[in-house]
């Protein structure tokens, strides 16, 4: 899955490879879960309590307020979920527990929000998925709108 989105590093597995665009032409990361855990220090499913804890401003979520990338990082590495995290509250540092203590309900809807549910039911098989190109057609709208460039794209 070719992506810029990073929420769906969540859906790598042994079968699921998220290529991550990076900044300039052609230039990406393949994420696999050896890479992920190399990379960042986590299993595809921490992303979503990852996402929980900072929030994702492109998705409108909040998050918990005050809990950035590098925190909700280190808090997932350490303790491996926000149902651990929750569990040793009383371990954390004074700011940062107060800050999930204040925002408890919040971390949940987050967390909800940013699960990709993938129970959905599909009738359509992959076959039904794939897509031809109707050259003359497209050619025949290229020329309408005088797109030169992207005629002589499709040859």
């Amino acid at each position: 899955m070719l992506t810029g989105d990073q929420d769906m590093l969540q859906l790598v597995s042994d079968t699921v490879t998220v290529a991550i665009m990076k900044k300039g032409h052609g230039n990406y990361a393949l994420y696999t879960p050896d890479y992920l855990m190399e990379e960042r220090g986590l299993r595809p499913a921490q992303i979503i309590d990852v996402k929980g804890l900072m929030g994702d401003a492109s998705d409108n979520y909040p998050g918990v307020k005050g809990i950035g990338e590098k925190t909700a990082l280190k808090l997932i590495q350490e303790y491996g979920s926000i149902d651990g995290i929750l569990e040793r509250l009383a371990e954390l540092p004074a700011t940062v527990r107060t800050k999930i203590e204040n925002d408890l309900e919040m971390l949940e809807l987050s967390r909800q929000l940013a699960r990709i549910h993938c129970e959905v039911p599909l009738s359509l098989g992959l076959d039904g998925c794939c897509w031809t190109l109707d050259r003359p057609r497209v050619a025949a709208k290229f020329e309408e709108l005088e797109f030169g460039g992207l005629l002589k794209l499709i040859g």
